[in-house]
């Protein structure tokens, strides 16, 4: 049987590092992955191909990512459950979100399937790219249910402190989704919609492998009929901290889609630069995410522990971390971002390249803001905060796009990476003081509690005292009747 993971105990830099890498390890793989499969669509089928399935990544991504917050949301309430030790409140969280989730996700992939050729008009994708881009996302979005799936379980898994098991099946599962893609694109033949096919198939696989194990390895997570009950007060907590990050994650991703029009008017080179390079900052920003998760799980576990304190040593002691890691991945990314465009693109595309490395080499002085603010993400999402991150993210993706439409056409594609870091500084700032204000609110509230409970001490041992003389009085001095019957004896 496997063993949970108590974070509300021990020393904490062990528990986040122990935590963080599996997810870290997980979220490289992905994108490694993404990367991989991108390579793969390059290689075979060509540099409208590649643009294709690099704009439709970015579609896919704001539905994908509405899930995924979903799920984090999802994973904060039961993280929380956990540390309370309440174990049938988060059995009941677990049936009501997976068919809260499970519903959410049929209605969003109809309207994907609906929405998909507005969406790409709306960020004026070229026609030649158009179609393939639009074959693609129909096979995505008909397999979405099976990403939320998959996403939900390894949720469950990450609430509870075990990040490996999930990590396992992703594993495995993308090794086989890469045998497919070469199998699918190279072999058969199916073009960009047999990349997508093998995208679903891995997710399937990966759900599948989650709810087995959880079934036979961990007892206390199985939901019995009597937990299978409506409870308001749960649903709109859940409803509440998965939509919120539901919205945190898609504005994110609407930003990411408004600036892919910005990048769309430079013509192919910058959108081939734009899909490589977006597949290079994914795997930086995946380490950053991967701490941010590793913190709110940290951080809800112990306060739903009522321990609030150790949770904002956790989040400092992540930041510091997430730092030091950055600070290693900035540098090597700088001298290596050349080498890693002549990766994704052939060397005949020369202006594809330049536009790449100079992008990269500009964010490279930038991604300590990225984590910084991801660290304060996780704080805030694992301290019940979730609409903190939600309007963050908001500020940052409006500065996004309006800097990148107002500079682009005299800076290209470098124009975007300014916008994203002046972004960064701002969100930075604003975490910055909302931490602050709500460590000050925080403290007051402690102070007022243990004054109370003081003052509740006291007057207990006040009442205490008041009733000790009673006890002796009765002892020492003679009722009338021991008065009357020591007077015969005399």
């Amino acid at each position: 049987m496997a063993s949970p993971v108590h974070l509300s105990e021990g020393k904490i830099r062990p528990h986040l590092i122990r935590l963080a890498l599996p997810l870290l390890v997980g979220n490289i793989l992905q994108q490694f992955y993404n990367l991989i499969s991108a390579v793969i669509v390059e290689r075979y089928l060509g540099e409208t191909a590649f643009a294709a399935v690099g704009i439709a990544g970015t579609v896919m991504n704001l539905f994908i990512f509405v899930l995924g917050g979903c799920c984090t949301g999802i994973a904060v309430v039961m993280a929380s459950l956990y540390g309370k030790r309440d174990f049938p409140a988060l059995r009941q969280a677990i049936f009501l979100s997976l068919v809260f989730g499970a519903s959410f996700t049929i209605l969003i992939s109809v309207l994907g399937l609906l929405g998909t050729p507005f969406l790409l008009r709306l960020i004026q994708t070229p026609e030649n790219v158009s179609y393939l881009a639009v074959e693609y996302l129909n096979t995505i979005f008909l397999g979405l249910l099976a990403c939320f799936l998959y996403n939900f379980f390894a949720a469950v898994l990450r609430a509870i402190g075990n990040t490996k098991s999930a990590l396992l099946f992703l594993v495995i599962s993308i090794a086989i989704s890469l045998v497919l893609a070469v199998l699918f694109v190279a072999k058969m033949g199916l073009g960009v919609r047999g990349a997508a096919l093998s995208a679903v198939l891995a997710q399937i696989l990966s759900a599948v492998l989650c709810f087995i194990y959880i079934m036979r390895s961990l007892p206390f997570l199985r939901v019995h009929r009597e937990d299978m009950h409506y409870d308001g007060a749960l649903i709109g907590r859940i409803s509440k901290f998965s939509l919120v990050s539901a919205m945190h994650q898609s504005s994110l991703y609407i930003g990411k889609l408004l600036v892919q029009g910005a990048v769309n008017t430079m013509g192919l080179a910058a959108i081939s630069a734009y899909t490589a390079t977006t597949r290079v900052e994914g795997i930086v920003l995946a380490v950053g995410d991967s701490g941010a998760e590793s913190i709110s799980v940290f951080v809800a576990q112990n306060t739903g522990a009522g321990k609030k304190q150790r949770a904002r040593e956790g989040f400092l002691t992540g930041l510091r971390i997430m730092l030091l890691v950055v600070a290693v991945l900035s540098v090597c990314l700088f001298f290596l971002a050349e080498p890693l465009m002549h990766f994704f693109v052939s060397s005949d595309n020369a202006q594809t390249i330049a536009y790449g490395t100079s992008y990269l080499q500009i964010l490279c002085f930038c991604y300590f803001l990225s984590y910084t603010g991801s660290a304060f993400v996780g704080y805030f999402r694992g301290s019940g905060r979730v609409d903190i991150p939600f309007i963050g993210t908001t500020i940052h993706v409006s500065v996004r796009v309006i800097l990148s439409y107002l500079l682009v056409s005299q800076l290209g594609m470098d124009a975007v990476a300014y916008a994203t870091g002046i972004g960064w500084i701002i969100v930075v700032v604003f975490h910055s003081v909302m931490f602050r204000r709500f460590g000050r609110m925080d403290k007051m509230l402690q102070t007022l509690d243990e004054e109370a409970a003081g003052a509740q001490a006291a007057a207990q041992e006040t009442g205490a005292a008041a009733e000790e003389p009673n006890q002796p009085m009765t002892q020492v001095f003679p009722s009338a009747d021991t008065g009357e019957e020591n007077s015969k004896e005399e």
